[in-house]
């Protein structure tokens, strides 16, 4: 099932809202795009000051987990890339 973003788990009218500015408006675009390139869509064009907690969110989204259940490591690893990662390079 192709859910719109606001739909998935812990995403909701303030993160659906970042997305579409960027683009991403179903669970099939973040999936398409992965987690660290949204995030590093949404920090480039829509709002720099977005905390990583948007993108441990969509990664726990796309598991259908809270983002709190996240392992450190995992957190760790996205956090790490994302940071180093600039939009349009996977």
């Amino acid at each position: 099932m192709d859910r719109p973003v606001s739909e998935l788990r812990g995403l909701g009218t303030a993160s659906a809202r970042l997305l579409a500015s960027v683009g991403i408006f179903r669970e099939s675009d973040l999936r398409a795009l992965g987690p660290v390139e949204a995030f590093a869509r949404v920090r480039m064009a829509a709002d720099p000051r977005v905390s990583l907690n948007l993108l441990y969110a969509m990664q726990a989204a796309l598991l259908g987990i809270d983002w709190r259940q996240l392992a450190p490591e995992v957190r760790r690893a996205l956090r790490d890339e994302a940071l180093g990662q600039r939009p349009g390079r996977s």
